[in-house]
Order: structure tokens, then C-alpha cells, then sequence
């Protein structure tokens, strides 16, 4: 990720916190060993929904032929109009509906027979759109289902989580139910982040925001990017998501219409004039 693209936003240490060698998943150094090359392939990013076909249950298919994949440390984001099959191309990559055709791989493993659960296990966190909370747990209590698969101590994450998000240390008593729209998606990501993922996958994480929310959220999204971890995301707010995205897809019943840089699909007039309101 260039960090003149990003020099006018998000932390610049870096970090998710005032140490600048912490983050997230650890220490940077030890963000850069978990995604270490000899996992994959040099030719294939580090996780990649390939030729996807597939639905829900016995239904018809909805993905066709579809491919999603962002690199190591990178954004990249599925927009498109609505019923386009943008959140199901998620939900394949992470294993919740059959994708009949074609293959998931993370670091060059096939994950395509993956549980949900098992793809957490191996470094993956979904934050759904909606019901991605616990309304009747406090914020803390929150973060510490998030950490439910660890067993060490998850005390330094819920601090990176805190210096990442500081209005959730202010309400870290709070019921979550109690929050603004806004700080409950800090919650839902907070939560993930506590599974100290390689590939953070945030289903229309500004929904619902106000203008001036989303762009903290997408500054926030952008730190944790800088820490090694990948970012794959369905956005609506088009425009603003490319602004932040190394890879941009859209698409158009449930197949590719549009690959390319973020910068570039911006720059790109038929994507303007259909996808972007001119």
C-alpha cells in the first residue's frame, strides 16, 4: 500500500496505537511473519475467491464465474448496485453459502470445504452489516467474545483496540446497545480485531453513518490496513470506498464487470456515469 496515497489520513506511526511496534495482530514484525510469502504463491494474492459460482441452499446461483482477492496489507473493496451480489461474494469467501464452481484459498490453501469457524481459526474475521453486536454486553464484554478462540492473554489487544478506537475505552462499561450507530460498528470491528485476523472482511461497514463517521471509520480502516492485515469490504458509499482502495471490483449480477485500481475505476468514465452518479 502507497503511503502517499494515504498520507493525508489515518495514523501515521503506522500502528494502531502509540507504540509503534504493536498492532493488532502483535508486533509489526511478527504481522509481517504471519503472512510470510512461503505460505502462497508469488503469483496469486493472499487470499482469493477464484471463479466462484454458487447460491444459497438449492436455490439458483447468484455468483457467476466471480473473483474477489486482495493482497497482504491491502483494501479492496466490492461495490455495485444494489442486488448485485456484492455481500454474497463475501459471504462465500468466508465459507457461509456453497460455492459450487471455482475455489477459496488463503495463502495458497484451499479453504473452499472451510467451515465459517474454521476460517476464523486460520485468520479470518467477518463483520456482518447488521446484528454484529451483543446489545445487552458491555463494550468490553464485547470485545472479550471476540477473543473467544484464544487462549492467551487478550489484554494488550483490547488496549490496541481502545488506542484504535478511543470512545470505546470512554464507554467500555456501557451497554453496546446503548451507543450510536457509529460507535457500535467501532464495537463490531473492535470485536474482530480481538481474533488478531490476517484478513478483516467488513460487510457495509458505514451503513446507517453519517458523512463525517465514515470518513473516521474508513481512517481507521486504513490503520489497520498499514499493520499487514488485508481488508476486503462491501460498500455502498462507492466513491469514497475506491478513494481508500488499492483494488476495486464491481459488480453487476453476481459477475465481474469492472476490475482495476481503485484510482482507476474512479478515473474510469463509464464506471462514473453508471456506478458513481457521474
Amino acid at each position: 500500500m502507497s503511503d502517499d496515497k494515504y498520507s493525508a489520513r489515518g495514523n501515521k506511526d503506522a500502528s494502531l496505537g502509540k507504540n509503534p511496534t504493536q498492532a493488532v495482530g502483535g508486533t509489526i514484525e511478527t504481522q509481517r511473519t504471519k503472512h510470510a510469502p512461503t505460505k502462497g504463491t508469488p503469483d496469486e494474492p493472499y487470499l482469493i475467491g477464484d471463479a466462484m459460482s454458487g447460491g444459497y441452499g438449492q436455490g439458483p446461483d447468484i455468483l457467476h464465474d466471480c473473483t474477489i482477492a486482495v493482497n497482504e496489507g491491502e483494501i479492496a473493496v466490492i461495490v455495485g448496485p444494489n442486488g448485485a451480489g456484492k455481500s454474497t461474494a463475501m459471504k462465500a469467501v468466508f465459507g457461509m453459502l456453497d460455492v459450487r464452481r471455482g475455489a477459496v484459498r488463503l495463502g495458497g490453501e484451499d479453504i473452499t470445504a472451510l467451515t465459517p469457524q474454521a476460517r476464523v481459526a486460520k485468520g479470518m474475521a467477518f463483520v456482518p452489516q447488521t446484528s454484529n453486536i451483543f446489545t445487552s454486553m458491555t463494550v468490553e464484554e464485547n470485545l472479550e467474545m471476540g477473543a473467544f478462540l484464544r487462549r492467551d492473554d487478550i489484554q494488550k489487544t483490547i488496549e490496541q483496540v481502545y488506542e484504535l478506537f478511543p470512545i470505546l475505552r470512554e464507554k467500555r462499561n456501557q451497554a453496546a446497545g446503548e451507543l450510536s450507530g457509529g460507535q457500535r460498528q467501532q464495537v463490531a470491528v473492535g470485536r474482530a480485531l480481538m481474533t488478531q485476523p490476517k484478513v478483516l472482511m467488513l460487510d457495509e461497514p458505514t451503513a446507517g453513518v453519517s458523512p463525517i463517521v465514515m470518513d473516521e471509520l474508513f481512517d481507521r480502516i486504513i490503520e489497520v490496513a498499514r499493520t499487514g492485515i488485508s481488508i476486503l469490504m462491501v460498500e455502498q458509499n462507492a466513491r469514497q470506498a475506491l478513494e481508500i482502495a488499492d483494488k476495486g471490483y464491481v459488480l453487476v449480477q453476481g459477475r465481474n464487470r469492472f476490475t482495476d485500481t481503485g484510482q482507476a475505476l474512479l478515473n474510469d468514465p463509464e464506471v462514473r456515469k453508471s456506478f458513481l452518479g457521474g
